[in-house]
């Protein structure tokens, strides 16, 4: 499981959040509890969830997708999911993770 947090400005609403996942994982979306679960392309089980003022995201990757072309769009996706439902880029999530760590 990972957490990130969410720019000045994000709110850590359930339904922007649905939205976002909605909106790059064209596949269908359960809920379970507070926990949206998803599966597209190399993730056979995405589940994301507020957790505090925290987005909490535990994928889980089928290592039996070998297509490149796969891997690469649901990596994308997944990299695009999270700017839009962070408002952080993936280079200043890896900035507040080393941040995080050195703490």
């Amino acid at each position: 499981m990972q957490e990130y947090k969410l720019k000045r400005g994000f709110k850590p609403e359930s339904e922007r959040i649905y939205s976002a996942l909605e909106e790059y994982f064209p596949s269908e979306i359960t809920r379970e509890g507070d926990k949206f679960v998803t599966s597209y392309g190399v993730f056979s089980n995405l589940a994301v969830w507020i957790e505090g003022k925290k987005l909490a995201v535990d994928p889980v990757y089928d290592k039996s997708v070998t297509d490149d072309e796969v891997i690469l769009d649901s990596n994308k996706r997944y990299r695009d999911f999270l700017l839009k439902a962070t408002g952080y880029t993936a280079k200043e999530r890896l900035k507040a993770a080393k941040k995080e760590v050195s703490k």
